[in-house]
């Protein structure tokens, strides 16, 4: 059996990565204004993460992007701390450990660039994601920190780089 592999995201990679994260947040009935799904941002992921102190990754199985997730400073954010953006799987990739693997690529990815909080934002509909996130040491914040945009997203959460 061919296992996926995990890499830096890649120009060619827009178009499927937008696909994903439509497709995914289509799926759990997430596709509403004030979230990823209406980001113009999500049609140019490479070019966005090319700003410096962000980085993403893609889960690749047989040529076929399957998920994706990565660190942002987003604006607003205190200087410490940087996001964790455009989280998404598809259903084969679900289960698999993937998700916990991209968290980890952005852990050291946080750590190595000087981190020490990493701020997430989510929503009920992405209950399985937000249960991930739980089950790693987020921890729910009772308002947003920064400037995301998204309005759409009622859970905030946060977690201490140095506890990992």
């Amino acid at each position: 059996m061919i296992s996926p592999i995990i890499r830096p995201i890649a120009s060619h990679d827009n178009a499927e990565l937008a696909q994903l994260i439509r497709s995914v947040l289509k799926e759990f009935k997430a596709n509403k204004p004030g979230t990823a799904y209406f980001d113009e941002e999500t049609a140019h992921l490479y070019e966005v993460f090319q700003r410096p102190n962000s980085a993403y990754w893609v889960v690749e199985l047989e040529g076929k992007i399957i998920g994706g997730g990565g660190i942002y400073p987003t604006n607003g954010l205190p200087a410490d701390t940087c996001e964790l953006v455009k989280l998404y799987l598809y259903p084969e990739a679900r289960g698999l450990g993937l998700g916990k693997a991209i968290i980890q690529k952005c852990l050291e990815a946080a750590k190595a660039f000087g981190y020490r909080q990493i701020y997430l934002e989510s929503m009920p509909e992405l209950n399985q994601a937000v249960s991930l996130y739980e089950r790693l040491g987020f921890k729910k914040l009772s308002s947003p920190l920064g400037n995301s945009g998204h309005f759409g997203c009622d859970i905030w959460m946060a977690f201490s780089v140095d506890s990992w």
